[in-house]
């Protein structure tokens, strides 16, 4: 059977969590590559067994090469360190760049055509180091962070009012770290604005807790960061790929003018199908929102000048 592939660099908590919710919804043949060796395979296999329980029917396999991945249609990228309490994701810069450009180089050369996903923390840099290493196309290369920030925005919302997780939309745009900018203006349950249900004072307080919402896992984890809910996020976005579903969601995109920035990866409303992000939408933003979203990519543009 000609099922799509996916390969997953980095067999840690984000990744084995990746590939459990990918096989799950059976959106492909999956391959988890790391450099420790018998871990990828191990989970693999583990992996595979839970297939006659489950029902799903994917081939899942490990590596510690890039031979085995070699023709996949979409790459998601996990590899490097995580945070630990007090660090920023901008902390992890140096020595995730390293691994980002390294595990890159490998993956153009075995699947050129394939789609690539960055998770590496900080996410928006990462993407523009695999953007150069690469020479993909940008549409081709997604930073996580929206679709995440989103989630926990929407968490968030659905707690304070006591609704239904699902019944919950928002957007949260910029760059994946402090910078972030939560929309409560484009934030609805179900249909109704949020900024009629909640005082100002409440969603401030949301807002924050959403920026904070990855230190405030790290704090209680200690030795690591969040895996379920980013994984959740990576293959919604994965999803949209493989199966063309045009879905409209924040995602790092490169941008070409868009809200008044160019030549940088960072959150913005994107349309995701086959093509990769095939649009970015630019929705009418209040000064002070632009203000932020500016900050937000000055940022952004500020890490990439240290490298």
């Amino acid at each position: 059977m000609n099922r799509p592939k996916i390969t997953v660099v980095g067999s840690g908590n984000v990744g084995a969590t990746v590939a459990h919710y990918l096989a799950l919804k059976e959106l492909g043949d999956i391959v988890i590559t790391d450099i420790v060796e018998g871990v990828p395979q191990g989970k693999a296999l583990d992996l595979q067994e839970a297939a006659p329980i489950e029902g799903y029917d994917s081939l899942i396999t490990g590596a510690n090469s890039y031979e085995e991945t070699a023709g996949s249609d979409v790459v998601v990228i996990t590899a490097g360190i995580a945070r630990k309490p007090g660090m920023s994701r901008d902390d992890l810069t140096d020595t995730n760049v390293k691994v980002i450009r390294s595990v890159v180089k490998e993956v153009a050369k075995y699947s050129p055509n394939a789609h690539l996903v960055l998770v590496t923390n900080p996410s928006d840099v990462m993407a523009q180091v695999a953007y150069k290493e690469s020479g993909f196309a940008p549409e081709k290369i997604i930073g996580l962070g929206g679709v995440l920030d989103a989630a926990r925005f929407r968490t968030f919302l659905a707690l304070e009012l006591g609704v239904s997780f699902e019944d919950v939309t928002a957007f949260v745009l910029g760059g994946h770290g402090d910078d972030m900018v939560p929309l409560t203006r484009y934030s609805f349950v179900s249909g109704i604005p949020v900024e009629t249900l909640l005082d100002k004072a409440t969603l401030d307080r949301i807002v924050q807790r959403t920026r904070q919402g990855g230190a405030e896992i790290v704090n209680y984890l200690k030795t690591g960061s969040a895996y379920y809910a980013p994984g959740a996020s990576i293959v919604q976005m994965v999803e949209a790929i493989i199966k063309d579903k045009r879905r409209i969601m924040p995602c790092s995109a490169y941008t070409r003018g868009e809200y008044g920035v160019s030549d940088i990866f960072l959150g913005v409303p994107v349309m995701l199908g086959k093509n990769g992000v095939e649009k970015i939408y630019e929705i009418e933003l209040t000064a002070e929102e632009k203000a932020a979203l500016h900050k937000s990519a000055d940022g952004v543009r500020r890490v990439l000048s240290q490298l």
